[in-house]
């Protein structure tokens, strides 16, 4: 599903994304397709731009600060017929890699993208099977190498973040590959603890 679009960036990896509404789409995005922790790709049909996770978000209400006069009821359609609400939802979006793909085969390019997305790039979530394929390396083995990244990028709710990823991809995996993101998650998990105590 698409979400909706590139709006600007905040750094090279830091992109922020602007929510579809109703009034562009008919069917526009549920809140549980871009909540806290969602993976995201950015990808025309010519190109797939980057893989990225939804870290942060804001309301935008340009009527937040307006105390001028207001209407004591609805205003009339007959008479602002183009009157629109200017509310938006924007997305914070980290960058964590591409998803390559070589021989009808799908795995991760982890880290971060060397090109710059454009402005207007669709945004789409992720389908659990390419998220499990993102976290595959071109061997077909499990990789995870963007926790140092996430935790510099991340923003305030970094540990939160990673933590969440580690509980949504462990299940992808299985034997030794799941236990060692399993004990990933349990010690950033114990760190968060002790850091809250001191």
């Amino acid at each position: 599903m698409q979400l909706g679009k590139v709006v600007r960036s905040n750094s090279h990896c830091d992109y922020v994304v602007q929510l579809d509404d109703a009034i562009e789409v008919a069917i526009p995005p549920r809140p549980e397709d871009y909540g806290f922790g969602s993976f995201v790709k950015l990808e025309t049909e010519e190109r797939h731009w980057a893989v990225g996770l939804i870290y942060n978000s804001q309301l935008f209400n340009p009527m937040q600060f307006n105390t001028g006069p207001r209407l004591v009821s609805e205003p009339d359609p007959l008479f602002t017929p183009d009157l629109i609400r200017e509310t938006r939802t924007l997305l914070w979006t980290v960058l964590i890699g591409t998803l390559e793909k070589v021989d009808q085969q799908f795995y991760g390019q982890q880290g971060i993208p060397r090109i710059v997305v454009p402005v207007n790039t669709p945004v789409f979530t992720m389908a659990q099977e390419e998220v499990y394929a993102f976290h595959l390396n071109q061997s077909q083995q499990p990789q995870f190498c963007y926790y140092s990244h996430l935790l510099r990028s991340g923003g305030s709710f970094a540990g939160q973040l990673i933590e969440q990823i580690l509980q949504e991809i462990s299940p992808l995996f299985s034997g030794v590959d799941r236990r060692a993101l399993e004990i990933l998650g349990k010690e950033l998990a114990w760190k968060h603890t002790v850091g809250i105590m001191r």
